[in-house]
């Protein structure tokens, strides 16, 4: 299927705007596009409490942290980490989906400020995750008033990171998660496979930038093979929680997206994922700009309700 109408659409006036190609551009240069892209999204819903905190890493940096309450009695925390190659994003881009994802499940959710590259390289993302994983299972009560259940959820980036610590979770014998969503998730460092040699899934999203985030990221390719830069390589995935897996047609990530689903569901982990026909990578984030984002928004909603119904506090 070809991209939908609204996501052509995008691509076009960006294309129009005249601004380079993400691969050509310096680290800030790039976080400003994405910062211009995040004020067309809107305000989000109204919470019930909104404010910021922060959690200790391990080397004593303050890990922002974005806690948004939709009402008085959350079911349940989603812990979730944000997309941008490592390299780009930041909260206040990603609040309208907090806050969405707050309403439409019913979960306080937590963004996680993570270190990024090229300023703090692997892994400081992945020690950040997973330092701030580990104070907000301290903190539930605080958050949501109750041991409510732990969902940990990230895209593209953000997806791989969710992926690694629901990993060093089962490894450590807790915090205990009740499911992972993984939108769109980096899970390998090959970057020849066929979606990604694919002209058509060349758009908001092109193998040269891929290459230029994991450059970023990960400059020394021997770190890329570690489980921690590329969970695909871990060799055992059985014991790992749940799994609700987003996909895109139109993403150079998606092989290696069905392939971690097709892992973990090969290790005996419930595994239910989706392709979505037409869009593009980056359609879940885009709320109130891509039709798409609904679709996925009320896809996550719903596996995470049929979750928590099955795993209440």
């Amino acid at each position: 299927m070809a991209l939908d109408e609204a996501t052509t659409a995008l691509l076009t006036q960006m294309a129009e705007s005249g601004a380079k190609p993400l691969h050509e551009m310096t680290p800030e240069e790039a976080r400003g596009l994405t910062a211009t892209l995040g004020e067309m999204y809107g305000p989000g819903p109204e919470m019930h409490r909104a404010e910021m905190t922060s959690a200790a890493a391990d080397d004593g940096y303050a890990i922002p942290l974005h806690v948004l309450v939709p009402n008085e009695s959350p079911r349940g925390v989603v812990v979730y980490y944000h997309g941008g190659g490592w390299v780009i994003g930041a909260l206040p881009e990603f609040e309208t989906l907090g806050r969405t994802l707050a309403q439409r499940t019913g979960c306080a959710v937590v963004l996680v400020d993570y270190r990024m590259a090229p300023e703090n390289p692997y892994p400081a993302a992945v020690n950040d995750s997973w330092a701030a994983l580990r104070w907000i299972d301290g903190h539930l009560e605080e958050i949501a008033g109750a041991r409510v259940p732990l969902v940990v959820a990230g895209d593209s980036a953000g997806g791989n990171l969710a992926a690694i610590v629901a990993h060093k979770a089962r490894d450590a014998g807790g915090p205990a998660i009740a499911m992972q969503v993984l939108v769109y998730p980096v899970t390998d460092c090959n970057l020849d496979n066929e979606t990604y040699r694919d002209p058509e899934n060349q758009t908001l999203l092109t193998r040269e930038s891929m290459v230029w985030f994991w450059d970023l990221y990960a400059p020394e390719h021997d770190m890329r093979q570690h489980p921690e830069a590329s969970p695909s390589k871990l060799e055992d995935h059985s014991g790992l929680p749940p799994a609700v897996i987003l996909l895109a047609e139109h993403d150079v990530l998606r092989q290696e997206g069905q392939e971690y689903a097709d892992a973990l569901a090969g290790a005996g982990v419930p595994v239910q994922s989706r392709v979505f026909d037409g869009q593009m990578h980056g359609f879940f984030t885009m709320v109130n700009v891509l039709p798409g984002s609904e679709a996925g928004i009320a896809y996550v909603a719903d596996a995470v309700d049929r979750q928590l119904t099955t795993q209440p506090a």
